[in-house]
């Protein structure tokens, strides 16, 4: 299993990704690409104490970097010796069975849709990130690369995220639950409802199992695995979930940091409260997988540490082993809304 990892991609670039692809490399037998600066990778590594690349590691120079500041639609075209662009040609090539990059997310989506492409017959690919719920896990899609959606686009997400669920997390039967403002049936905007109908549909042929509307209260008490959403709405949901998490370890900390007895307790549940901070970090679920596009690509926290990366890169390898592109391919007729002749 080869992954290709965007050297020059994240906060903390070359070393975060450098080292956390050389742990990857040696905790999960993957071989690596590193694609960017070789002077840069190459410095990278001797911080790691890496003076020669070990064998099942190569790079691939890029002299170019796509910055934030860079316009995300055009980036890619207009740098076109990047490590983005260089490692998402080779992955469309064929020169590698995955890639995970820190870097503009907007690059990252527009390059992967133009140059990888995406599956034939998706509307739009989405990013969907796993969310720790009371249950276990639950699969969120969208959560930024469409703003604005149409039924359709909605409909195929739901699809996208069942099969990952499946596929990539293990779940039997994944629930799939629409956000919105209530559980009943007429809730929401047009939008809404009528993609509850279209999902209704889906349920009652047996190819989703869809459980009806959800809040967003219930849908962190894991009453659903997938949560499908626009964009907008799922990326507000991930950023108060990330900021509530932010806010209860504060508080925790602030808390068992009170007293002697706090302070003793807090030594008592040294094992608990370091499960907690596991959950919450960002950087033990590794990375967002882009669903829709025709190979595995995987964005990473932008201030991804070397775990987040190795993470990624295991979750990289995840995608490709799972099979789930084929079975949206054998699947796409299912996730289509025919169009009315005016």
């Amino acid at each position: 299993m080869k992954i290709i990892v965007d050297a020059m991609g994240g906060d903390l670039a070359p070393l975060a990704p450098v080292k956390g692809a050389l742990m990857a490399h040696e905790r999960y037998g993957a071989d690596i690409i590193l694609a960017g600066r070789t002077e840069d990778i190459l410095r990278a590594m001797e911080q790691c104490g890496c003076k020669d690349l070990p064998k099942g590691v190569e790079i691939a120079n890029a002299t170019e970097v796509v910055e934030i500041c860079d316009d995300p639609a055009t980036a890619f075209k207009h740098k076109k010796d990047s490590s983005l662009t260089v490692g998402l040609t080779m992955l469309r090539n064929g020169e590698a069975d995955g890639f995970v990059s820190a870097g503009s997310t907007g690059a990252l989506l527009a390059g992967a849709t133009l140059v990888v492409k995406r599956v034939r017959g998706l509307r739009r690919a989405a990013l969907a990130p796993t969310i720790p719920t009371a249950k276990g896990k639950a699969v969120l899609i969208d959560c930024g690369a469409n703003a604005e959606c149409t039924v359709e686009y909605l409909l195929q997400f739901a699809y996208l995220g069942s099969y990952y669920a499946q596929k990539v997390l293990g779940v039997e039967h994944p629930r799939v639950g629409l956000l919105n403002i209530g559980a009943e049936e007429s809730k929401g905007d047009t939008l809404r409802r009528e993609t509850y109908q279209k999902l209704k549909e889906a349920g009652e042929a047996g190819h989703l199992n869809f459980t009806g509307n959800i809040e967003a209260k219930e849908a962190m008490l894991g009453e659903c695995d997938v949560i499908v959403a626009d964009g907008y709405s799922g990326n507000i949901m991930l950023k108060s979930i990330e900021g509530t998490g932010k806010l209860l370890s504060i508080k925790l900390k602030e808390m068992l940091m009170h007293s002697a007895g706090t302070k003793l307790a807090a030594l008592l549940l040294k094992g608990q409260l370091g499960d907690f901070k596991k959950m919450l970090d960002a950087n033990e679920v590794g990375g967002t997988a882009l669903l829709g596009i025709s190979k595995p690509v995987v964005k990473a926290h932008g201030s991804a540490s070397e775990v987040g990366f190795c993470n990624a890169v295991r979750q990289a390898m995840e995608v490709a082993r799972s099979g789930i592109i084929g079975d949206i391919e054998q699947n796409i007729d299912k996730m289509r809304i025919e169009q009315k002749a005016e």
